[in-house]
């Protein structure tokens, strides 16, 4: 029976995955900042669920989380550090506190529960982990360069780890949803204080609007299903792109990148020593 360690279950998309998880008989360690809001879902599936209160913030509670869930299970055969929020501002406008604040979420704390896990799973020379990122791990919307950075990060930290992990028989696997109906863009994504007139017409169009919340073209459900079809592969790819729009998107991006650098290659070769 597959063992899951899922961050962020209170809502969104960790909730919609555990409760994928639990229905299909899987075990599942779910786990939020406020425990109270998954016991009722831990207590439908009294065998085989095991709610923890997680800040991923706080390494105490990373690694008593990691030992509780070895203690009832005998380790974590897929880790999904699914905890992170959004934030909306300009560059300029961005208040220092929140910034590192969704740095310390969004990244550091994937990378402090990613490490707790990881000496089991190297054990075993067996495992899986799922690291949300986001289009915007892609992309660089207007208005969302710090969300855009944190993912970025978590982008290139993915890479390098499943180089690492490979031959050790872990897998390591991006996901990049586009839009979905959860609460991102309502409880889950802050924006700056102070506005700046001079980016009303850039970074000012994105900033928080309730008619967001409930428009998105994806199903979380189907988000669920796609994680654990791609977990159940025995070749899953490194960037699993969630979502008509991020398809769109990327592909956007991509043809972009490849005009750029064909217009740009006669000063790209021209760097190198003559001869």
């Amino acid at each position: 029976m597959t063992t899951w360690f899922i961050t962020g279950c209170s809502t969104g998309f960790g909730r919609a995955l555990a409760e994928a998880v639990l229905h299909r008989g899987d075990n599942a360690v779910i786990t939020a900042r406020n425990a109270d809001s998954i016991t009722e879902l831990a207590a439908r599936h009294p065998g085989s669920a095991l709610a923890l209160p997680l800040d991923v913030t706080r390494h105490d509670q990373v690694v008593a989380a990691v030992a509780q869930a070895d203690t009832r299970f005998g380790g974590i055969d897929v880790l999904v550090n699914n905890a992170g929020h959004g934030y909306r501002a300009a560059v300029e406008e961005g208040e220092d506190a929140a910034v590192r604040e969704l740095f310390e979420t969004n990244f550091f704390g994937l990378v402090d529960v990613t490490k707790q896990v990881l000496p089991g799973m190297r054990a075993r020379r067996s495992g899986t982990i799922v690291n949300l990122s986001s289009i915007a791990g892609r992309t660089s919307p207007v208005g969302s360069g710090y969300y855009a950075a944190s993912k970025f990060a978590v982008e290139g930290l993915s890479g390098s780890l499943r180089q690492e992990l490979e031959p050790l028989g872990i897998r390591v696997v991006v996901v990049e949803p586009g839009g979905f109906r959860t609460d991102f863009a309502g409880r889950s994504l802050g924006q700056s204080a102070e506005p700046i007139a001079d980016y009303a017409s850039t970074a000012g169009t994105r900033r928080k609007s309730a008619a967001e919340d409930g428009s998105q073209p994806g199903d979380p459900a189907k988000f669920a299903q796609a994680i654990i079809d791609v977990v159940a592969s025995p070749e899953p790819p490194l960037r699993l792109l969630l979502g008509t729009d991020a398809l769109a998107r990327t592909r956007a991006e991509l043809a972009s990148q490849q005009a750029e650098l064909a217009a740009w290659e006669h000063v790209t070769v021209s760097t190198d020593f003559d001869g």
